[in-house]
């Protein structure tokens, strides 16, 4: 077992007796931030939040959501984990947690005791945990997992949102300086600055703020435009390994089928290469921050699409492994969508989100789980055409590999339309008791949880 900090050397990460360590792991996403293909809920979380809020009234909110947390991580959690051969797990968290818009630079004790239970349980079992603000002050990227109401990534444009980040890293920073159970610190998820130039600026001040409270501890730090470019990057910051997030449209339901050919193995391969050129070019550490297929559960071809999907995971895996690159999957825990366990069909949770869930997939306000449908993708295809043809400037827009349509459908189906979709989402908990709160919080307790086995062996397994 590796021991004392965990430190970058030459391409390597390295414990303190110099032996070369790899970090295979899973990231907790769908607790601390939470997201709306994982958990069931429409459009952002705080947005949800606010309207569970107003349905269940203060005491009730407060005592689902500490129960909610409770249940999903725990020793059996972190036993699992171990089991399956994993030395790492990626805690994502929000900044709402530890401070408030309305009262800025407070900080709340809660979101530490949080995140201190989590880091503490993987302590003991020897897991490493690198530490994820998922959603920063004025939103990092455009999308929902940034909490962003909007497509409009402020953080950017707003030195007080960067300033308010730095000071939570600092904060952050003195009160784990001192835990090498805690392998490093990953400052912004998927980070999309359209000028390609902030992204490596900040992190260059970031690291100044935090080595003068902190000069041990790693950064993991994701490249521009969700992770997958390295535009604007030309300094290296010391004691850093730099991540790419890797997922392959073959894993989605809107990609072809894997079939294993070697014209889709080459595609896998030269997206990856594209991705790493920069931690090529410059000889530092790659982490694979994010890379993982969804799985189908109601398709009458689920069977075959499943296995597909399986070894599709095999030969990611086969590649990393192949570079003895360190990875974290997501997703260790939802709702049956991407995790390595998910709530049971049969759980309160499930149970009571079923016809909810049945009709966000029709409306296709989350991009991880739509359903086909003529009449949505007429409409979007009709005013993608006649926008394309007005303004052919749209289809230029940040980010370049999103087309027309897919602009559309983020800022009107899953932001507009899935926005007003949470008041109906929280109705679902109007009249609720304690107990029966209690009871769908449990639903994300590892013994009600069910196993997605073959994708647990793949990880146990992970050189097959």
């Amino acid at each position: 077992m590796a021991s004392g900090f965990l430190r970058v050397r030459g391409n390597k990460i390295v414990d303190q007796n110099g032996e070369v360590v790899i970090l295979r792991g899973a990231s907790l996403g769908g607790s601390l931030n939470m997201e709306n293909f994982m958990n069931g809920y429409p459009g952002t979380e705080s947005s949800t939040r606010a309207a569970m809020l107003q349905v269940m009234g203060t005491e009730n909110y407060e005592f689902f959501f500490d129960r909610f947390h409770h249940y999903f991580f725990t020793e059996k959690d972190a036993e699992f984990l171990k089991s399956c051969g994993l030395n790492s797990v990626r805690v994502p968290f929000s900044y709402k947690h530890f401070e408030s818009d309305l009262n800025p630079r407070v900080l709340k004790e809660d979101g530490f005791l949080r995140l201190d239970r989590i880091v503490n349980i993987c302590s003991v079992h020897e897991i490493y945990v690198i530490l994820d603000m998922h959603a920063v002050p004025g939103c990092q990227n455009s999308d929902w997992h940034s909490d962003n109401h909007t497509s409009y990534a402020a953080f950017w444009d707003f030195k007080d949102h960067q300033d308010r980040t730095v000071w939570l890293w600092e904060h952050i920073a003195r009160r784990y300086k001192d835990n090498t159970w805690v392998a490093g610190y990953n400052p912004l998820n998927e980070p999309s600055d359209s000028e390609q130039v902030r992204v490596a600026a900040f992190y260059e001040r970031l690291n100044q703020s935090i080595r003068a409270i902190d000069p041990n501890h790693m950064f993991f730090l994701d490249g521009n435009t969700f992770a997958m470019e390295w535009k604007g990057f030309k300094d290296i910051v010391p004691n850093s390994v730099y991540s790419i997030h890797d997922y392959i449209m073959m894993g989605f339901p809107i990609g072809q089928r894997y079939v294993g050919s070697s014209e889709q193995n080459a595609k896998l391969r030269q997206q990856y290469k594209r991705k790493r050129e920069f931690q090529d070019q410059h000889g530092v550490p790659i982490w694979v921050g994010e890379f993982g297929p969804t799985y189908e559960n109601s398709d009458p071809d689920s069977a075959a699409i499943n296995t597909c999907r399986y070894n599709l995971l095999r030969e990611q895996l086969r590649v990393y492994d192949e570079d003895q690159l360190s990875w974290s999957i997501w997703l260790y825990k939802d709702i049956g969508v991407m995790g390595m366990i998910s709530t049971s069909p049969k759980s309160a949770w499930s149970t009571l989100l079923k016809p909810f869930l049945g009709r966000k997939a029709q409306l296709q306000v989350d991009s991880f789980t739509t359903h086909k449908s003529e009449r949505v993708d007429k409409l979007i295809n009709d005013l993608a055409e006649w926008i394309d043809e007005v303004s052919p400037a749209a289809k230029r827009t940040y980010p370049s590999n999103w087309d027309t349509k897919q602009h559309i459908r983020r800022n009107t189906l899953q932001t507009f339309l899935a926005t007003t979709l949470c008041t109906e989402f929280a109705e679902l908990f109007r009249g609720k008791t304690q107990a029966d709160l209690d009871e769908l919080a449990k639903s994300y307790a590892f013994e009600n949880c069910v196993q997605r086995e073959e994708l647990n062996a793949i990880l146990a397994n992970r050189s097959c």
